[in-house]
């Protein structure tokens, strides 16, 4: 397996099967155009396998960290380590660029949250958690 960091449209485009939909001329230029956007797609014998994206956030009191925006496996690729390794890469990635964590949300039942998500009007009825690497301690106050 070869991890290599996504830097042009046509790298986008080749791991475009990767992704929940056609990847968007629009959108591609824009993601490679932000300094703090980062994919990278892992290759098996020359071909995408693996791909994962994040996107380094920064809050006044916190500093800065990554969230790990989109993670996708081929079928075939599934079960060999490979989501693992996008996600270690990543993780290394984002300490490279100073922040100290990553973070993700994925499905998990959170009554109190999603009562007050959809009262303020959303409408996602998905299960979520937050998962969390921490690097280093948050900048803070002081």
């Amino acid at each position: 397996m070869d991890i290599r960091r996504v830097a042009t449209r046509d790298d986008a485009f080749a791991a475009q099967a990767l992704f929940d939909g056609p990847a968007r001329p629009d959108a591609t230029a824009r993601f490679l155009a932000e300094s703090g956007h980062h994919m990278l797609v892992a290759y098996v014998d020359g071909e995408p396998a693996g791909m994962i994206s994040g996107v380094e956030t920064t809050h006044p009191d916190k500093g800065t960290e990554m969230f790990v925006y989109e993670l996708g496996v081929a079928e075939e690729y599934r079960d060999r380590g490979i989501g693992t390794a996008l996600v270690e890469a990543l993780g290394e990635m984002a300490r490279e660029c100073g922040c100290y964590g990553m973070w993700v949300l994925t499905d998990r039942d959170n009554g109190a949250a999603m009562t007050a998500y959809t009262r303020a009007g959303g409408d996602d009825p998905s299960e979520t958690t937050m998962i969390t690497w921490t690097f280093a301690e948050p900048d803070g106050p002081g």
